[in-house]
This record gives structure tokens, sequence and C-alpha cells, in this order.
């Protein structure tokens, strides 16, 4: 599998806190069946103020530990990039790493606060699609506002947005309310993959196998191998070779 959201890189935001946890969640991934991943720290103004470049640099030493520890898991970077009338300036530094290609659109994983959708949030996504930007919103089934009305994520899906479930929802890992909402997006076919938004070892782990085996008994082996496989593939097909 292929975990495109996760937060193994040690030191840069709330995930890994050092090096130690950072092999041990590569370590953990592994044993999981996740072969590729795509690290994405967060980019949120005022409270982590990582760029491109820091992200970069973070990665190349941590792929150059993974190497040395001898551990199987393949890395790239981009980031969980925060809602914020910042994002405009950050592009046009070209400080926000995308995630990868989608349709012929580069694709931002886009994060929420996860209490509500900002009012303006249509605007912004009309204006990332014209500059050929896909936003990939980020956990949605964790809003509160879309777990109590989850119908209104579909009107920026229908602008071009897509959608990633984090894996830990749909196995209960965040309430039951997070699993409500994550098997109504599921039922509804409203979700384009999954990852595990991994940030540690104990409550928040790099595991999707369980995810992947939970939607398979809601919609079906094939959906949920599209969700966990084929559609993470398809997204990072330009960074990784291999699934």
């Amino acid at each position: 599998m292929i975990d495109i959201h996760c937060h193994l890189l040690p030191d840069i935001d709330d995930g890994a806190s050092s090096l130690d946890d950072s092999l041990q969640m590569a370590r953990l991934a592994v044993e999981e069946g996740i072969t590729h991943a795509v690290l994405t720290p967060h980019i949120t103004p005022g409270r982590w103020e990582n760029t491109s470049a820091i992200i970069a640099a973070a990665t190349n030493a941590f792929r150059q530990a993974l190497e040395e520890e001898g551990i199987p898991l393949q890395v790239d970077y981009a980031a969980e990039v925060r809602i914020s009338d910042q994002i405009f300036s950050l592009l046009a530094a070209d400080q926000i790493p995308f995630l990868g290609e989608w349709e012929g659109y580069r694709v931002m994983l886009l994060e929420f606060p996860h209490t509500h959708i900002l009012p303006g949030t249509d605007k912004l996504v009309d204006w990332l699609i014209r500059q050929g930007i896909r936003p990939l919103i980020a956990h949605p089934e964790r809003n509160r506002e879309l777990m109590q009305k989850p119908d209104k994520l579909r009107p920026l899906l229908d602008k071009g947005c897509l959608a990633q479930l984090t894996g830990a929802s749909i196995t209960g890992r965040f309430g039951a309310e997070a699993r409500t909402a994550a098997e109504y997006y599921i039922r509804e076919d409203l979700i384009t993959l999954i990852a595990s938004d991994a940030h540690n070892t104990s409550t928040r782990p790099p595991a999707m196998a369980a995810a992947r085996a939970a939607i398979a008994s809601l919609v079906g082996e094939e959906a949920a191998t599209r969700l966990a496989i084929d559609a993470p593939a398809q997204l990072v097909s330009n960074r990784f070779k291999a699934g």
C-alpha cells in the first residue's frame, strides 16, 4: 500500500517527536503492508512555518536514516496545508509542495479547521481550480460540522475537490461520530482514497490494513482495493513506480 498522508518526519510538527520514533513508525508501516509513504508535515501559518525547502531537507535526512537502518520504506514528501488566506502568498513563493497529480491537475492536501468549514472556502476552491490545483480535503469525517451534516461536503466535491479518509476513522479510533460519517462517505462513494494520517506509534500509528478490511465489509473488496491501493498509486504515479 501507499500512504499519502502521514507525519513521520521527526520534530517538524505534531507528529514524530524524535528520529527513533520516526524509525519505529516506519517499521510499523512496513509491518502493516505499506511500501511507500508521502510524508506530509503541517504547513500551518503562525504555528508550523514549514516550507518546501525545510520539508525536503528533513525528508532527505530521514531517507538516509531508513537506508542505514535497512527499513524498506520508500518515502517522498508533500505537506498538509491548513486553509488560510496565506495560501495565496505561499503558492506565489513556491513554498507548498504538491502531493501528486490527478486528471491533469496538481493536488494539494488541504486541511480544514476541526470545528467547521470556513466562510469563503468555496471561493478559495474555485480559485485553486482555476490555477490547475485540485484540493484533496484531508479527513472530512473528522470535521465537526461535516460530522453533523456530511452532505455539506458534496458542493466542494462538485467543484472539483477530492477527499481523503483517515483509515482509523472507519475502525472507530476517532469515535462514533467520525465512524458514522466515514461509513456514510464510503457508502455514498464520496471518498477518493484513504491514508493513515499517522502521528505516533501508540494512539495514531501508521495503520491501514484494518481500514481496508472494514471498507471491504461495507462496500466490497474491489472498492476497498481502489481506495487503499489503486487511487493512491494513481495520485503519486509520478513519484513511485511500484505499489
